[in-house]
């Protein structure tokens, strides 16, 4: 199979309206946000806090503009909350995006997590005891079981300000997780903002890994989010994440192992920046045609 039949290619909303800072892209409208992915040459998209949550009412306007989705994130408190709370509302995100035809579904693990605090993403990272380390194996197995009962995987988000964000952390949960129930998402962005190597990362685990964001890093921001401690949402402001080909990620060869483990299924192009400063159709296009000209797809 050639790169362009395996391969789909989607973009967030997060460009268009923050999640976490709602007052970032406010006033960009539901109906734009589509409507530009679609003109900057996306066939898929992730979801945000605009898009209607019934799926008979979301499906139109997406098949209007030959947009599928691609999955959506999911907080988990495997952590600090009885896995039944996940798990009741784990059971409603599921049959959202089962019914709209999604086949994985982004899980983050938000017990302990600063990425949404005014604390120093770094230096106040959580760190899981044992025991928490426990519960969050046991309870992503056991919603891995739930998505299969649809036919669909749980793909794991490590995320800054979280516990499962570094090297040795991702690797620990790959090793004490069933690969038949639970899959990792593969975050360029959050890996490199991390310090760690995203190519040694996906040869590592790349028979895990069932869903992909593609977003770049502008080094010098990321820089002074560390001489300045800032928080994960600081940096956001600042601009340390940006689209592919627009920072310091050379793609090139992530690419290229990409297309050598035959990978097949989303690359999402994810990028949260202030779109009052990064015009998201600018941005979105921008990154369509670094792709296109990297990859050929």
């Amino acid at each position: 199979m050639t790169t362009a039949s395996r391969i789909k290619l989607a973009i967030a909303p997060i460009a268009w309206t923050n999640d976490d800072m709602p007052e970032l892209g406010k006033e960009n409208s539901f109906e734009q946000c589509i409507s530009e992915m679609a003109l900057a040459g996306f066939t898929g998209t992730e979801i945000g806090n605009k898009y209607p949550k019934d799926p008979d009412v979301l499906r139109p306007y997406l098949t209007l503009r030959h947009l599928e989705v691609a999955s959506a994130w999911f907080s988990a408190f495997l952590t600090t909350q009885p896995f039944e709370e996940t798990a009741g509302a784990f059971i409603k995100h599921r049959d959202f995006l089962h019914a709209m035809g999604a086949k994985v579904i982004v899980v983050s693990e938000q017990g302990h997590s600063i990425q949404g605090q005014d604390l120093p993403v770094f230096t106040k990272k959580p760190v899981f005891t044992e025991e928490e380390w426990q519960r969050l194996t046991e309870g992503l197995e056991k919603l891995g079981d739930l998505a299969a009962e649809k036919g669909m995987a749980i793909v794991y988000h490590h995320h800054m300000g979280t516990g499962v964000q570094t090297t040795a952390e991702i690797d620990r949960l790959m090793a004490e997780t069933h690969p038949d129930k639970v899959s990792l998402l593969f975050d360029t962005g959050h890996l490199v903002f991390s310090g760690e190597d995203p190519l040694a990362i996906y040869q590592a685990h790349q028979k895990r890994i069932k869903h992909i964001h593609f977003k770049d890093i502008r080094e010098d921001v990321a820089k002074e989010v560390v001489a300045e401690a800032d928080s994960f949402l600081t940096g956001v402001r600042k601009g340390v994440f940006t689209v592919p080909g627009d920072g310091m990620i050379d793609f090139k060869p992530i690419c290229e192992a990409i297309d050598a483990s035959q990978y097949e299924g989303w690359v999402v192009v994810e990028a949260e920046q202030d779109p009052a400063l990064a015009n998201p159709l600018e941005y979105a296009i921008k990154a369509r045609n670094y792709i296109k000209g990297t990859w050929a797809i």
